[in-house]
């Protein structure tokens, strides 16, 4: 009995050990930089709620924010930034999320 139980416990064990692996998986976006160009501006009161400023181009907008780059110094300023999606979103009815990590003067 003691054999069956020690079989039983060394197999929950490595069974454990094989899985726990996985949960320290990075759950951050892996998602490759990308660039936009467009303008920038103040983002005011929204429906979604999200971001401090938008980026506006032709064909859609963005909601920004960055911990790297002020983005009130290019307010108004058709530039090219570097950003990466921020997982989540867009949620319903808002647009992509994107955290900037460099501004490039046009």
């Amino acid at each position: 009995m003691k054999l069956v139980l020690n079989l039983f416990a060394t197999l929950a064990l490595i069974i454990f050990t094989a899985t726990c692996n996985n949960a320290t998986e990075n759950t951050q976006t892996n998602i490759e930089n990308m660039e936009v160009t467009g303008t920038i501006q103040q983002q005011g009161i929204t429906s979604y709620q999200y971001g401090t400023h938008t980026l506006t181009n032709d064909e859609t907008f963005y909601a920004l924010r960055s911990e790297a780059v002020n983005l009130d110094n290019f307010l108004d300023q058709e530039v090219t930034i570097i950003a990466k999606k921020i997982e989540g979103y867009p949620l319903e009815g808002g647009p992509e999320y994107l955290l900037v990590l460099e501004v490039v003067n046009q």
